[in-house]
């Protein structure tokens, strides 16, 4: 079986295809914006990876969402329920970490193709 890494940043890809799965990472590139608007960002960002990938949202199958403020979850919650498909909920887990560079949140999420 093949794996296909897309190129991204140095050092990484922007999504990585094996066995019908997609794999990627997604962060903000406005650092100034507050935790809904990095969580918008990112969402964004992980749409136009689904489409370059040649999935969408609606096959998501997990996410693993890392804010560094828990106290400031529901903005994060605010921002995913508004994108998510109702219909196609995937795993979920909400983990607080420490990030670098004024980064708010990073999500790594995994669709099926």
């Amino acid at each position: 079986m093949t794996i296909t890494r897309v190129p991204g940043n140095p050092g990484r890809s922007k999504f990585v295809e094996f066995n019908g799965v997609v794999q990627m990472v997604a962060t903000a590139a406005d650092r100034s914006a507050d935790l809904k608007g990095q969580t918008e960002q990112a969402l964004a960002t992980i749409d136009a990876l689904l489409i370059e990938a040649g999935s969408h949202k609606s096959r998501l199958l997990s996410a693993t969402v890392y804010i560094t403020d828990m106290a400031n979850k529901d903005d994060m919650q605010d921002a995913w329920m508004a994108w998510v498909d109702p219909e196609a909920r995937p795993l979920r887990a909400c983990v607080e970490v420490g990030l670098a560079g004024g980064c708010l949140i990073e999500i790594v999420a995994q669709a099926a193709k």
